[in-house]
């Protein structure tokens, strides 16, 4: 549910030596972190002080991502998680709560998008099961799992959700309108989410991402679909997943206590509003 393999250390985003403490004492969990972008979401956590939970439906791919970070020295535990079915989310939350005692940041980053095909079609040639299980992943995941995690943080009267959505949402962009419809939904439940958690000091943001080349060793047209969206951006270049982790980092962070409700485009420049 999340794409495919990255580096941790090419797309954590900044070296040891330039990162703070931020998170230090601080639980991040991260839905979808097996892999790709949410894998490099993971790594910066880490860099930033905070233990780590990989929420993975890829049970071998959370584990080899905590082996790798634990390797490195930092805290993790990896959670076969499938964030369409309320009970594994649940029991998700009271590992990490069992093993590290709180949850502080919930990063809704599980989504289908690698797995649609890549040639477009019109939204009247999409099947109806695969509509229905983008919105079950994209939509209704992110409601599930910060259902999952809230008791913990309206406890604790504290807390950070992010949610993922992307800039195609904005952008308006044809075909694969099932993926832009999910994505669109986490905008709305990102300003609704903050209204409700507003009152127990819990803030809920979004990041809204480029075309991102997260694929190792991506085929030709997976190449060239990613790289084609440097010619719409101010910044001509590709987007990689080290350009996002610090916005998410944040988000994350104290630094961001007093905003809640609010989407960061992180795109290079392709939309701007």
């Amino acid at each position: 549910m999340s794409q495919n393999d990255t580096s941790f250390t090419e797309n954590s985003g900044a070296s040891n030596e330039i990162i703070s403490n931020r998170l230090k004492g601080k639980v991040a969990i991260v839905t979808g972190a097996g892999h790709g972008i949410g894998l490099a979401y993971a790594a910066r956590l880490a860099l930033e002080g905070a233990a780590v939970v990989i929420a993975e439906l890829d049970a071998e791919a959370g584990e080899k991502a905590e082996a790798e970070l634990k390797n490195k020295g930092y805290s993790a535990l990896a959670v076969a998680t499938n964030v369409t079915d309320p009970g594994s989310l649940d029991e998700m939350a009271k590992k990490t709560l069992d093993t590290f005692g709180r949850i502080d940041v919930l990063v809704n980053n599980a989504a289908i998008f690698s797995t649609i095909p890549m040639s477009r079609s019109p939204f009247d040639e999409i099947a109806i099961e695969e509509w229905d299980a983008m919105m079950a992943v994209n939509v209704k995941g992110a409601w599930l799992a910060s259902r999952a995690v809230s008791p913990a943080m309206k406890k604790q009267m504290s807390g950070k959700i992010i949610n993922i959505s992307s800039g195609t949402a904005l952008k308006g962009s044809a075909s694969r309108i099932h993926y832009v419809t999910s994505k669109a939904a986490i905008l709305g439940f990102t300003r609704t989410l903050a209204r409700e958690l507003g009152p127990y000091n819990i803030n809920v943001n979004c990041v809204a991402p480029g075309n991102t080349l997260s694929e190792v060793n991506p085929d030709e047209s997976t190449l060239s679909f990613r790289n084609a969206g440097a010619n719409d951006r101010a910044l001509k270049r590709t987007e990689k997943p080290s350009d996002l982790v610090g916005a998410v980092a944040f988000f994350a962070s104290p630094d961001s206590d007093f905003i809640t409700g609010q989407t960061l485009v992180v795109d290079g420049g392709s939309f701007m509003h």
